[in-house]
C-alpha cells in the first residue's frame, strides 16, 4: 500500500500528540503519586521546557545533517518510552529528569517536522501546514477522550502509559520507515553558517503571535482535567471533557483551515481566532458552572488552532536565514512557552486561585493581536513563483 509523504508527517504529528496527550490526561494521578502540590509539579514539568530550549538553540545544525527520518525515530518514538517510565519513579526529581530528555528529542522533532513540510509544500505546490498540525490536535484528542475514560475505569497509570507507548513504537516505526525527504529548497546563500537559533527583531512579532497561542494552549492542555477537578469538583470523566473538548475542535479547525486561510488570508484569520480564544479565556476564568467552563475550553481550542502554523509557514518563508534556523528560533520561543505553561500556572494556581491561572493569559492575546494586524501577510504565501515539482529522490 503506498502511503504518501504527507501523511506519514501527519503520523509523526499525531503519534507524538497520542504520548504527551495521555501523560498530561493523568498528571492529576502522577501528582497524587508524587505527593506534591501544584506548583511543585509546576517545578517538575519546567524539565521539559529547559530540555526543548536546549534543543531548538543547537539543534537545527545537527538535525539537517541527521535527516528527516533518522531524527523521526528517535523523536516520535523516544518520548512515549520515556513517558512510559514515570509512573515507576516515585520522586519529583526522577520525573524531572525523564521530562529534561523528552524535552531535547520534542524540540528536534518541532524542527524537523516543519521543515520537512515546508520543503514538500515548496516542492508540490500543495499546503500542508494546517492539516499536519490538525493531526497534532486529533492525536489530542483521540488520546484525552481516551484517557477520560480509562481514568474512570480505574486503569493504573503504568498500564495506561505503558499500551500508548507499545502502539506507537509498532505504528510509528512502520510510518516513519516510509520517510524520503523532499528537495531542500535553495533560500539563502550560506545555508550552513547558522549553527545557533535565536529570535532575530524580524522574527519577534511571529514570535509574540506563537508565545499567546501557545500558552492559551498550553493552559488548555495541562490544567483543564485539575481545573475541572478543584473547581466543580467533577467526576474524572467529566474533568477529562475540558481537554477532551479542547483539542477536539482544535483539531476541527486546523484540519479546515487551509481554505479558509487561502479565502481571507493568514492576518484575518490569526486575529479572529485570537478574538475567539480571549472570550474562551474569560468564560473559563468566571465560570459559574461547569458547562460554562466547558464552552470556554472550546473556545480556546478554536482560538489557538491556526495561529502557530500560520506564524510556521511565514517564518519558514523568510529568506534572511535558512528556513530550519527560523522556525527553530520561533519554536524556541513558542514551544518552551507550551511546556513553560505547567509551572507559571502552577504557581499562579497555588497562590492565585486556578481561575487567575486563565485570566493571565489575556494581556498576551491582546499582544498576538497587535503583531498578527502587521506580521501576517494577506496571503498564505508571498508572491512568488512555484518551482516546477522534481522527482523526490528515494534516501539511503
Amino acid at each position: 500500500m503506498r502511503i504518501e509523504q504527507q501523511h506519514r508527517l501527519y503520523a509523526c504529528f499525531f503519534l507524538f500528540a497520542l504520548s504527551t496527550g495521555a501523560l498530561m490526561a493523568r498528571l492529576p494521578d502522577i501528582q497524587t503519586h508524587l505527593q506534591v502540590s501544584e506548583s511543585q509539579l509546576g517545578l517538575t514539568m519546567i524539565g521539559m521546557s529547559i530540555g526543548s530550549l536546549i534543543s531548538l538553540t543547537f539543534g537545527a545544525a545537527i538535525i539537517g545533517q541527521l535527516g528527516v527520518r533518522t531524527v523521526a525515530f528517535f523523536t516520535v518514538l523516544g518520548p512515549s518510552l520515556l513517558f512510559a517510565t514515570i509512573p515507576w519513579l516515585g520522586v519529583a526529581p526522577a520525573v524531572f529528569g525523564v521530562l529534561f530528555v523528552a524535552g531535547v528529542l520534542a524540540g528536534a522533532l518541532e524542527i524537523n517536522l516543519n521543515v520537512e513540510l515546508d520543503r514538500l509544500e515548496m516542492h508540490t505546490g500543495k499546503r500542508f501546514m494546517n492539516r499536519a498540525h490538525g493531526f497534532w490536535s486529533v492525536g489530542f484528542f483521540v488520546t484525552a477522550f481516551a484517557g477520560a475514560g480509562i481514568r474512570q475505569s480505574g486503569l493504573s497509570v503504568e498500564a495506561h502509559l505503558g499500551i500508548i507507548a507499545a502502539i506507537i513504537v509498532l505504528v510509528g516505526g512502520y510510518m516513519i520507515s516510509g520517510i524520503r525527504p523532499a528537495p531542500a529548497p535553495k533560500r539563502t546563500i550560506g545555508e550552513n553558517t547558522h549553527r545557533i537559533a535565536f529570535p532575530n527583531l524580524g522574527l519577534v512579532p511571529l514570535c509574540i503571535i506563537g508565545f499567546a497561542a501557545f500558552l492559551v494552549e498550553g493552559a488548555g492542555i495541562d490544567w483543564s482535567a485539575i481545573y475541572m477537578r478543584d473547581v466543580f469538583s467533577a467526576q474524572p470523566f467529566v474533568g477529562g471533557m475540558g481537554l477532551t473538548l479542547f483539542a477536539f475542535f482544535m483539531a476541527v479547525m486546523r484540519l479546515s483551515a487551509d481554505p479558509v486561510v487561502a479565502r481571507f488570508g493568514p492576518r484575518n484569520v490569526a486575529m479572529v481566532l485570537l478574538s475567539l480564544a480571549a472570550v474562551g479565556v474569560l468564560m473559563v476564568g468566571y465560570a459559574p458552572a461547569p458547562e460554562i467552563a466547558l464552552a470556554g475550553f472550546a473556545l480556546m481550542g478554536i482560538g489557538c488552532s491556526a495561529v502557530y502554523p500560520l506564524a510556521v509557514s511565514a517564518a519558514a518563508q523568510r529568506t534572511d536565514r535558512p528556513a530550519a534556523v527560523n522556525v527553530a528560533a520561533l519554536a524556541q520561543v513558542s514551544f518552551v512557552v507550551f511546556f513553560m505553561a505547567p509551572p507559571l500556572l502552577g504557581f499562579v494556581a497555588e497562590y492565585l486561585g486556578i481561575r487567575n491561572s486563565y485570566l493571565i493569559c489575556l494581556p498576551l492575546l491582546v499582544a498576538g493581536l497587535w503583531a498578527s494586524s502587521f506580521a501576517l501577510g494577506k496571503r498564505k504565501v508571498p508572491d512568488a513563483p512555484v518551482r516546477t515539482p522534481e522527482p523526490i529522490k528515494p534516501h539511503g
